[in-house]
């Protein structure tokens, strides 16, 4: 991952208008298409409006220290595309687009997410990560590496489950880190989570009724509702996923994340494990996908093993990723599946090839097989381990009757305010002074009785000690 260093301009029409920053980071793309790219969706967004001037060549070209060439090639394709127009001895200008509605949903809802994201000075995000601690040098170097092979493998396309180097290296982690059963040959990797789900749709029965925890990942009952499959909503308590509701669902695959359920952070015990083994093992067809979100990251104690590991069956689909381990762009995700299922997919979807670029793969197959990635979640688990007491500490002396649920693992934890507010008005207040904190009403398919103390999910992977310590500060004022 070759990052430039970030050059950031203020992109302000002439005339006035709402700041928005720019900065070079894409290195996929040259410097000329990020700026074309840019200016394009800055126009269609309505941020400049018809006869707005922009920005001189000469003067952009220097606060962004590139080449004038860069921004007369950029402004040369807008202007060819109609985005712009010139004056002569005066300058460019956005031009008028017919049809182009500013109250268009799509436009409005682009401005209003652009001032949501300006107006958040603390983003207790549950899918961040720290960047700072990334290894960006040793990705690069590993990357030419790859690159600087003579066989130059990278360019071509390879094996459609992804390539073999990257998938041994894949079985070879889980097998010792999460006692998961597997070969290479099992193993699926594709670009997305949700890419493998809907793969996973196709390769099971088109009438499979799907179960899905509540609350639980949001965008499963979006997938599943766009891919026209039926599912239910099944409960979840202190132990994780309901066996009993489980039971009585009707459901013939249930989607679960056993080792660090997401959002509660319940982790559940080995008999409830059992139990769904058992409801998989009565009726030929039923399977469970085990999502192991966050599992790499738990504080106290060793990390939990993974459900897969205890199934004699093969009734568990193994699902990971490196999104939170790694990098969210990074975009590489895998499937374990049960041998039966694998034998589907080679029948009937081996001719879908693998979405991601054999360079990424080689790249994360040699990080993996070098032993760097265990010790970059060695060193992750250090640091959230610190951000999480420190987050801790600052909220209960904040909140003295502050409760704290799910286990100690992962990125985010849950807590209960008791002060009388409700959901609604806990996240506007802390909107108000710039901090966006998380109802666990988004989480739900199904909604539960309103609570006097309504769950509010903080993550702190990507703030700082600093961040934490100010935002809870302002909390303690706000709630």
């Amino acid at each position: 991952m070759d990052l430039e260093p970030e050059l950031y301009i203020s992109m302000v029409p002439e005339g006035g208008g709402m700041e928005k920053s720019f900065t070079f980071s894409d290195t996929k793309k040259s410097r000329y298409e990020q700026i074309y790219e840019f200016m394009r969706d800055e126009i269609i967004s309505g941020r400049y409006g018809p006869g707005d001037k922009v920005p001189s060549k000469r003067s952009l070209a220097e606060a962004l220290q590139c080449s004038l060439n860069t921004v007369q090639n950029a402004y040369a394709q807008l202007t060819d595309e109609g985005y712009l127009y010139s004056r002569q001895k005066s300058g460019f200008y956005v031009a008028a687009l017919e049809g182009l509605d500013p109250s268009m949903p799509q436009i409005a809802e682009r401005r209003e997410s652009d001032r949501k994201e300006e107006r958040f000075r603390f983003d207790f995000s549950y899918q961040g990560i720290d960047r700072e601690a990334f290894p960006v040098t040793l990705w690069k170097r590993l990357s030419r590496e790859v690159m600087n092979d003579e066989k130059r493998e990278f360019l071509d396309v390879r094996d459609a489950k992804g390539d073999e180097e990257l998938r041994s290296a894949i079985a070879s982690y889980l097998r010792l880190s999460r006692s998961v059963q597997c070969t290479s040959s099992r193993i699926l990797i594709s670009s997305g989570t949700e890419y493998l789900l809907g793969m996973l749709i196709q390769l099971l029965d088109e009438n499979t009724v799907y179960a899905i925890e509540n609350p639980g990942y949001e965008k499963l009952s979006q997938l599943f509702t766009s891919n026209r499959v039926s599912f239910r909503s099944v409960d979840v308590d202190s132990q994780g996923l309901s066996s009993e509701g489980l039971e009585a669902s009707g459901a013939d695959v249930v989607c679960i994340t056993p080792s660090h359920q997401f959002p509660t952070g319940t982790i559940m015990p080995v008999g409830r494990r059992l139990r769904l083994l058992s409801w998989a093992q009565q009726k030929k067809g039923r399977y469970i996908i085990e999502d192991d979100y966050d599992s790499e990251f738990r504080y106290a104690g060793k990390p939990i093993p993974s459900l897969q590991g205890l199934d004699q069956s093969g009734s568990v689909i193994y699902l990971g990723s490196f999104s939170k381990s790694l990098f969210p762009s990074l975009r590489i995700s895998y499937l374990v599946l049960p041998e039966p299922l694998m034998e589907v997919y080679d029948r009937d979807l081996s001719f879908y090839m693998c979405p991601v670029p054999l360079l990424q793969q080689r790249t994360l197959a040699r990080f993996l097989s070098a032993g760097h990635f265990s010790r970059h979640l060695n060193r992750m688990r250090n640091i959230y381990k610190e951000k999480r007491e420190v987050l801790v500490r600052s909220l209960l002396s904040a909140f003295p009757s502050l409760e704290i649920e799910g286990a100690a693992a992962g990125g985010h934890i849950v807590i209960r305010v008791h002060n009388g507010m409700g959901e609604n008005e806990l996240e506007r207040r802390a909107e108000e002074a710039g901090i966006r904190v998380y109802g666990l009403s988004r989480f739900y398919s199904r909604q539960p009785e309103p609570s006097e103390a309504p769950p509010i999910l903080l993550g702190y992977a990507s703030l700082s000690l600093q961040e934490i310590d100010e935002a809870v500060t302002l909390l303690r004022d706000l709630w």
